[in-house]
């Protein structure tokens, strides 16, 4: 069954040759700051943004991201806070796709079925759960699949072509292809042996591809294009919003394209 974030986004292909999704972390570093860098990204054509609610424990984040998680915590942001800000969000941006990015924790705490029923009351049509394997995934799928939220799974260089496959058959809406080994946050050195990873991508599923970790120039999107369907662009969005205020964070987003 096709999902309504893969249809979203298969529209806005129609129009651009590569998407961009960025990232705001709630609360970081102030919930009025994100509404503001939201905006400014929305105004400057970005087609996909990902809220992410922050933990303390944030793996698969590289330093600019793990210390805004930090911040946002010690701000005293919740859970609730942040799908009350969602709603908000995406209400004021019917034009712009909002996924959530969060670790499983703060989905087990709630409950598998309440938090995705809430994410979707909230606007949200994904969710990407950087440390939950599909193999336990099984009550969170459920509830996607009840309320119409996309899993959004991650392939890295290491996965093998038997265990894509696998994964496709779990995920909707699209593929995040992590493009290297590591955290978020620093550059990527985008290779022939990065495009063989991406045509194994392509083989395993039908879905979109969207390619995060260490894309941070016009160059490396130019490299995407052919290859990949969204160009993610999350620490260095974040960091430049925060360092010299959401309109420059906007402008290099703007440029990357």
């Amino acid at each position: 069954m096709t999902s309504v974030l893969q249809v979203r986004i298969q529209e806005c292909l129609k129009k651009r040759e590569i998407l961009l999704m960025s990232h705001a972390v709630l609360g970081y570093p102030s919930v009025d700051e994100n509404i503001e860098t939201i905006n400014a990204f929305a105004n400057a054509g970005v087609e996909m943004i990902e809220l992410q609610f922050p933990f303390s424990e944030p793996i698969a984040d590289g330093p600019t991201l793990m210390h805004a998680n930090q911040v946002a915590l010690q701000n005293g942001i919740t859970v609730s806070q942040c799908f009350k800000e969602a709603k908000k969000i995406t209400t004021a941006h019917k034009n712009v796709i909002f996924v959530i990015m969060t670790y499983y924790n703060l989905i087990f705490h709630m409950g598998d079925r309440a938090f995705v029923k809430q994410a979707a009351d909230s606007g949200i049509l994904g969710i990407i759960v950087p440390d939950l394997p599909p193999e336990e995934a099984g009550d969170f799928l459920e509830a996607c699949e009840e309320f119409g939220v996309s899993p959004i799974f991650l392939f890295t260089p290491k996965t093998t072509t038997a265990r894509m496959a696998y994964i496709a058959e779990r995920a909707r809406g699209m593929i995040y292809c992590v493009a290297r080994a590591g955290v978020s946050g620093y550059s990527t050195l985008f290779s022939h042996e990065f495009d063989l990873y991406i045509k194994r991508a392509r083989e395993a599923s039908s879905l979109p591809i969207g390619v995060g970790f260490g894309v941070q120039s016009r160059e490396d999107v130019e490299s995407l294009k052919g290859k990949a369907d969204i160009a993610i662009v999350c620490s260095q969005a974040v960091r430049i919003a925060v360092e010299k205020g959401p309109k420059d964070a906007a402008a290099f987003l703007q440029q990357l394209r």
